[in-house]
């Protein structure tokens, strides 16, 4: 286990006097080292230097469904797409905020009978610049568009058999083994799901969940923040390296995920909704807690 030693870090990001976190929900890195952070707030993407300074915000638009973020570089820029569950669409813009187009429910599916039952809560890129949306809050649909944003397909829908899913909340294309691979975090039904990047189920991954909600991978290992109080880290085979600031049973407890601040223990994970890995190895995670909570965990080993 000594290449998964971290340093727990409370409060890593500094607000500013007036502004406050909403429920925390992702995190990424960008290649300059800056960390954003969407929460529901009206500073929905709220960015800081690598020491959790603040630095700027943005996104007022995204604040009361502030979700889904994922972080692509494309010909030399970086972007963001975003996935916010109150607007019935997902969106492309620049770091800044820029929008490069935003795209409404995929009406070419014909699972849908109006926008509202489109929820999406997450994206993922492919290496040939498709991308897939997860509608984790709508009618568990898999959605896949080129990178051009024209529709190609969707697969999927609500149940527990093979290829169907229950709330596909995460979203990854897994490559750690050189053949991409579609990841889906089937969060109710308490495992993970492969496909080919077409669409055609491969598998689960069904031992060490309580309820996955997402992914980031770094060599051979995968990273899988748990709602129910841990983030976990498995190796090429998927079988559990570790459990990192497990707190077992904390989603019974009285008013959960909102405890109060003296129950929010150093060390000990509430309900971990998003984590990545820095380019240093350090893990940053965000939590699903009304007043937002970020996590450094410092990697020494």
């Amino acid at each position: 286990m000594t290449e998964h030693q971290y340093e727990w870090t409370d409060n890593w990001a500094k607000l500013p006097k007036g502004k406050q976190f909403g429920y925390t929900h992702s995190v990424c890195e960008d290649e300059s080292g800056r960390i954003h952070v969407h929460n529901m707030s009206e500073d929905a993407v709220a960015v800081f230097d690598p020491d959790g300074t603040f630095m700027h915000s943005w996104g007022a638009e995204f604040a009361p469904g502030a979700h889904g973020m994922q972080l692509h570089r494309e010909n030399g820029q970086e972007f963001l797409y975003f996935a916010p569950t109150h607007l019935h669409k997902v969106y492309k813009t620049t770091l800044d905020g820029e929008k490069v187009w935003e795209l409404d429910y995929p009406k070419e599916s014909g699972v849908y009978e109006n926008a509202e039952q489109y929820v999406p809560t997450n994206i993922a890129i492919a290496p040939n610049g498709d991308f897939y949306v997860a509608d984790g809050y709508g009618l568990s649909y898999i959605h896949q568009y080129n990178a051009q944003a024209e529709y190609i397909r969707s697969w999927g829908g609500a149940g527990s058999e093979p290829g169907q899913m229950n709330c596909p909340h995460g979203i990854w294309i897994d490559t750690r083994d050189g053949e991409p691979k579609v990841l889906v975090a089937d969060r109710a039904n308490i495992r993970l799901q492969y496909f080919t990047l077409d669409g055609k189920h491969i598998g689960f991954v069904t031992e060490g969940f309580l309820h996955p909600c997402h992914f980031d991978q770094r060599g051979d290992d995968l990273l899988v923040p748990d709602l129910f109080g841990r983030v976990t880290i498995l190796d090429r085979n998927n079988e559990v390296i570790v459990h990192l600031g497990e707190n077992p049973g904390v989603q019974t407890q009285a008013g959960y995920p909102n405890l109060p601040h003296d129950q929010r223990l150093s060390g000990k994970f509430i309900s971990p909704h998003m984590a990545i890995w820095d380019k240093a190895g350090n893990i940053f995670v965000t939590e699903w807690v009304e007043d937002g909570r970020v996590t450094k965990l410092r990697r020494v080993s």
